[in-house]
């Protein structure tokens, strides 16, 4: 049974950071695509950053710069290190696990940028 449990998201001023960790189980991260996307209120779940099994990272243009996408393979875990943060940040973050033709989603944690 696959699971990604995410967590570390909160609350935190604009200019502040933030790292959510994803740990999978019954998936092998450095073997798949792993993913992080967001959906804010009344919005579209968008891609916010990508590592493919090689290591390759892939980020979405609001975010390039300032947030960091990275693998643990010894825990099996996916990080996502925010920095910079901004009001348009504030969104439930979701960790996603593709391996052809599977793929698979955690609960989602939430981040509120705010004062």
């Amino acid at each position: 049974q696959v699971q990604l449990v995410e967590s570390g998201g909160g609350l935190v001023q604009p200019g502040g950071s933030l790292r959510l960790s994803c740990a999978a189980s019954g998936i092998i991260p450095s073997l798949s695509v792993m993913g992080w996307y967001r959906q804010a209120p009344g919005r579209q779940r968008e891609l916010v950053a990508t590592i493919m099994s090689g290591g390759t990272t892939i980020y979405t243009d609001s975010v390039k710069g300032r947030f960091t996408i990275s693998r643990d393979n010894a825990k099996n875990t996916v990080y996502l290190q925010m920095s910079s943060l901004k009001a348009e940040d504030t969104a439930v973050y979701y960790c996603n696990g593709r391996r052809w033709p599977l793929e698979y989603w955690g609960q989602g944690t939430q981040v509120t940028v705010s004062l």
